[in-house]
């Protein structure tokens, strides 16, 4: 077992049985000019966790830990978006509107991929997923069975949303969560703060935070001991 330590308290993990999950960095929340941009809000703040995710992300590659890209999307023909979602969002630029970067939010569109700087490699796997869980109407907890994965090392965006949500479904599923606090973002620095607070109060209600530098250094240990 691998320890990291974290709030409230520290984390152990076993790194066979453990999963890096890169909840939707993709281009319509990360870029500029995107579909987050043009719900007014500022992408740099997404933007931050790029580096520390990046440095995790290699570090989990080199110690053959799992690792899961989410992606928040839909049908062309929209046939999985509720209209209540469709409704959300600036009137002439929703889901399924022509965007800056191709129809919004819609699979196989430029802006619905990963960004650049985490994209997957051959052997990764990819979810699309229709709503801001990561279970919810995917292959998710199947794909997490069969490879006899317990726990999740959670990252992405947003904290307070798709993350949140998909901690939640991981912990009412009987998975250990760890979200490493600066490799996921909020548009809005309160959200941030509360939800990592909301993650770890009461003893871990829905999983332990830690740094990706505390993350990193327990992923080179094992790196170092799978190689020696």
């Amino acid at each position: 077992m691998t320890e990291i330590p974290a709030t409230p308290s520290p984390f152990t993990f076993d790194p066979t049985t453990t999963a890096l999950v890169l909840i939707d960095m993709q281009r319509d929340f990360l870029l500029p000019g995107g579909f987050g941009e043009s719900l007014g809000n500022d992408v740099a703040l997404l933007r931050t966790v790029i580096d520390p995710l990046a440095g995790v992300l290699a570090a989990a590659r080199a110690a053959g830990i799992t690792v899961i890209h989410t992606r928040e999307g839909h049908l062309p023909d929209l046939s999985d978006c509720p209209p209540s979602k469709l409704r959300r969002g600036n009137p002439s630029q929703r889901i399924g509107d022509q965007g800056r970067f191709g129809r919004i939010l819609i699979r196989g569109e430029y802006g619905h991929d990963i960004i650049d700087e985490l994209a997957p490699i051959d052997g990764e796997i990819v979810i699309d997923k229709p709503g801001k869980g990561a279970f919810y109407a995917t292959e998710l907890a199947a794909v997490l069975h069969r490879q006899s994965i317990t726990t999740l090392l959670v990252t992405g965006v947003t904290t307070e949303v798709c993350v949140h949500t998909t901690v939640r479904e991981a912990n009412d599923r009987g998975y250990e969560c760890l979200v490493i606090a600066d490799c996921v973002g909020s548009y809005f620095p309160e959200f941030q703060r509360v939800g990592l607070s909301m993650i770890s109060a009461q003893g871990a209600i829905f999983g332990w935070v830690a740094d990706s530098a505390a993350v990193i250094a327990a992923l080179d240990t094992t790196t170092a001991t799978v190689t020696a």
